[in-house]
């Protein structure tokens, strides 16, 4: 990862809107400029056109600081690693810079004492919000390999695991065997809390996985991702439980053409929204495009989720792809793409895909099987 260059694009952004320093705490932000994978760190970029950063962590990391930062400075802090970044900032500018969106009311009470200490005044702290967001908001061809990479584990551990699954597992169960497969497939974690929702509780759009069993004629939403290389994963598939090759009950035959109906609406709606992105769409656009499908088709009004968002070091970061707003997509943005239908007490259907934004439509990083399928 060139760090060094997101350094250099930072100062010169801090150059431009007149402020000499930046204060970085968030733990993505800091990994994204510097490569840091630590649990404590806080980062003083100063304005310029050359690189000029510190980052200051804990003894800890002592060893792994070095191995891992090449574009900053360390600094080991014997005491308080973000007291030390305040000391630093307010003795080598007149104002620093710092994300709101990032820091407690407690936090910033502390970074205005350690700066104050260092000879600052009160108005050092100016908020500067997310500088480092919209530099991480496109990938570059690195991170997009990262995510490719990632995005095509999680599809062979969702297509492995449908051999695997049967009637009568319970949601926990499914989940652990996922969660056991990815570690052994080589993932550093999951990107979020695995979702398993059969039956009724696929109508909980973030319904998570308890001891509820899989029984036939179910909808189960299985949406999970990985991380790899610290860059998130993250899919959406809706299938159905058969009837082991027999006839559907009478008692089930209404509710099976039902969730059929919605299945293939949302799946209709997802389609519509994958095709409307491209570069310098607004992202109200391509949320539009799907609420559209679904408003034509009757269902819109059980569709209460945006379309999507941004996915990166963090599961959920810029840009929010939802109705009325006017970001325009850009070339290299990865996002999601996530409409659904959730019949209150009765069942739901999601379909997500995680696509990259090109200048003339969607490369989809998630290219497996999400049409209707019954097991």
């Amino acid at each position: 990862m060139n760090q060094r260059a997101r350094l250099r694009a930072l100062a010169s952004a801090l150059t431009r809107k007149s402020t000499p320093a930046l204060l970085v705490t968030h733990l993505p932000d800091v990994r994204y400029l510097t490569g840091f994978t630590g649990s404590n760190a806080a980062l003083v970029v100063l304005a310029g056109s050359r690189v000029s950063a510190r980052l200051f962590t804990d003894g800890r990391y002592t060893a792994q600081a070095k191995q891992e930062v090449s574009s900053a400075t360390v600094r080991i802090a014997p005491r308080s690693a973000l007291a030390e970044a305040c000391a630093y900032a307010a003795q080598h500018a007149t104002v620093c810079g710092f994300d709101r969106t990032q820091t407690t009311v407690a936090t910033l009470a502390t970074m205005r004492t350690a700066a104050r200490k260092a000879g600052a005044d009160g108005n050092f702290f100016k908020p500067f919000d997310g500088a480092v967001v919209a530099l991480r908001v496109v990938k570059d061809e690195e991170e997009a390999a990262i995510m490719r990479r990632a995005a095509a584990m999680t599809g062979d551990l969702y297509e492995g695991l449908l051999s695997w699954i049967e009637a009568g597992m319970r949601e926990r169960d499914v989940a652990a065997e996922l969660e056991h497969r990815a570690r052994l497939a080589g993932a550093e974690g999951m990107s979020f809390e695995t979702i398993v929702a059969a039956g009724e509780r696929s109508s909980h759009p973030h319904a998570r996985a308890t001891d509820a069993t899989l029984q036939p004629g179910d909808l189960v939403t299985l949406d999970f991702g990985i991380v790899l290389d610290g860059y998130c994963s993250d899919m959406t598939r809706t299938f159905a439980l058969g009837f082991g090759g027999g006839t559907i009950p009478p008692r089930l035959r209404a509710r099976w053409a039902e969730q059929r109906e919605v299945f293939e609406a949302v799946l209709a709606a997802q389609t519509a929204a994958v095709r409307a992105v491209r570069r310098g769409v607004t992202c109200g656009e391509v949320d539009e495009a799907a609420r559209s499908v679904l408003t034509e088709l009757g269902w819109a009004k059980y569709f209460t989720h945006s379309t999507g968002h941004g996915v990166g070091l963090e599961i959920h970061e810029g840009p929010r792809v939802a109705k009325a707003q006017s970001q325009r997509l850009e070339s290299g943005m990865v996002i999601t793409i996530e409409p659904g239908v959730y019949l209150p007490g009765r069942f739901g259907v999601r379909i997500e895909d995680t696509v990259r934004v090109t200048d003339d439509g969607a490369e989809v990083l998630t290219p497996v099987h999400k049409g209707w399928l019954e097991l």
